[in-house]
């Protein structure tokens, strides 16, 4: 049985979750602000010699294109993305071997190796942001593993804590933010990120003080011994998830030689569908974020449209419980018919994820056509839609992969990064043969988007047969 040391005194555990709450709000995710560091990169002149005279302009003008310098941002972009994503499975296959305080403490040295580097780089070494903005995406990871093991200490409000943590981690893009007005008003990009940098202190104190030893899965787990690196091991479900199996959700060991195995469901037609669906979201998501900087500057003053992207990522703590809130307001729905429909548990589980799934589809494709209009004023929507729609679909992600296997999360997370490595080759495709022109990219994200209805709707199918558990698609 995993043994548990909490601390003591009910001012320590406050402490432990506040201090959690404002670690993964500030240092976690602010990968996603990325479009507004880049305005602070472009300003410092980094890539800047790979910017040539537009040859389409006459002789007398200034203008310069810089289509290879974006290319650039966008690269370092794709490379932390994919690193985000992909990562997820084997760092959470070896978190047993780590354990919370030696996880944090690879964290914390990830986090001041890339903050010093992006501190003591310059124009003439900007080809360090290659290997200092991918260690602080693999950082938040694990900030944002290790915290989550706090949950555990806090009984039947583990869940709550969870989803302010994953909140928390949406809202902390708007980090870059601060760094974007502070440069405005004279303070160097060196001295933020050296102002991180100190921050390692205070991770290092709070690591030994305040975090709990030794945890290293989600409560509700059967309390069974977790051995080390044990491929059986369900650490996955802590990264980006929302909701977990309940101890009344956790199958009897009469009920788990039901269960499928893991190849089987990773083979199946319904995890060939959702990680379709996962995927096509996620790229729309980091295209977005990743040429963002360059289509604003297409269309209007970078500053005033990126700051107002910032702060309505920062409301992204805001949206996750929503979506909880939702399913299961539907869960107890099905629970109630379950006597007479002879749906099991894991069924009713199941069928609570039709609307979710649906609804981010729905969110995803308003955000897709709203982005696709080059009306500045309609981007304010796009932004609301965007934060909203990236919450939500994190959130039912892990919801309906937690229902068959922890391995599934992590391998459904490195397939999906393997996709997002599309968002270079077709920002590249835009800047060249387009000429800058999105529209028809655009149009074409959005038809694949409408395939993503797809998937609930296979669900819902399922779930309409009424045979109780179910079978693979």
């Amino acid at each position: 049985m995993v043994q548990q040391r909490r601390p003591s005194g009910s001012s320590n555990f406050i402490s432990t979750e506040v201090w959690g709450l404002l670690e993964c709000l500030g240092f976690v995710g602010i990968l996603f602000g990325w479009a507004l560091l880049v305005f602070v990169f472009k300003t410092e002149h980094y890539f800047e010699e790979l910017c040539e005279p537009n040859a389409r302009l006459t002789v007398n003008t200034t203008l310069m294109d810089c289509k290879s310098q974006d290319e650039k941002f966008s690269l370092i972009f794709t490379l932390a993305s994919f690193v985000n994503n992909f990562m997820t499975f084997p760092i959470g296959y070896n978190f047993d071997c780590f354990k919370t305080t030696i996880a944090h403490l690879i964290a914390i040295f990830l986090y001041t190796t890339a903050t010093l580097t992006i501190a003591f780089t310059s124009a003439e070494s900007a080809l360090l942001l290659f290997l200092a903005v991918p260690m602080l995406t693999v950082r938040g990871i694990l900030f944002l593993i290790t915290n989550l093991q706090v949950g555990n200490l806090f009984g039947k409000h583990r869940s709550t804590i969870i989803t302010l943590y994953n909140g928390a981690f949406d809202s902390s893009s708007a980090v870059f933010l601060v760094i974007q007005l502070l440069y405005e008003q004279g303070i160097s990009l060196r001295a933020s990120f050296l102002f991180f940098s100190v921050f390692s202190v205070w991770h290092v104190g709070r690591t030994f003080l305040l975090l709990p030893r030794g945890e290293r899965g989600p409560q509700s787990l059967p309390l069974r011994p977790l051995h080390c690196c044990s491929p059986s091991s369900s650490t996955f479900l802590v990264i980006n998830a929302q909701i977990f199996l309940s101890p009344s959700e956790i199958p009897d060991p009469g009920q788990q030689k039901e269960l499928h195995s893991f190849w089987s469901y990773a083979f199946s037609r319904r995890f060939a569908w959702h990680l379709m669906w996962l995927s096509m979201m996620q790229l729309w998501h980091y295209i977005f974020i990743g040429t963002l900087n360059s289509l604003l500057t297409t269309l209007s003053k970078v500053s005033i449209y990126t700051n107002a992207f910032a702060i309505t990522q920062f409301f992204g703590v805001l949206c996750v419980p929503w979506n909880d809130l939702l399913m299961d307001l539907l869960k107890q729905r099905y629970q109630k018919k379950a006597s007479k429909t002879g749906f099991s548990a894991s069924a009713v589980a199941l069928c609570s994820t039709v609307s979710s799934l649906a609804l981010m589809s729905l969110l995803c494709l308003g955000f897709a056509l709203c982005v696709s209009v080059p009306v500045l004023p309609l981007q304010y929507v796009t932004f609301i839609l965007q934060v909203i729609s990236r919450s939500f679909l994190y959130v039912g992600n892990a919801a309906f992969l937690t229902l068959h296997f922890g391995k599934i999360f992590g391998l459904v997370m490195a397939l999906s990064a393997i996709v997002s490595l599309l968002q270079f080759p077709i920002f590249t495709f835009i800047k060249g043969p387009l000429q800058n022109d999105p529209f028809y990219v655009n149009v074409m994200l959005v038809l694949v988007t409408l395939l993503t209805f797809m998937h609930p709707f296979r669900v819902y199918r399922r779930c309409q047969r009424k045979e109780g558990p179910p079978a693979i698609a």
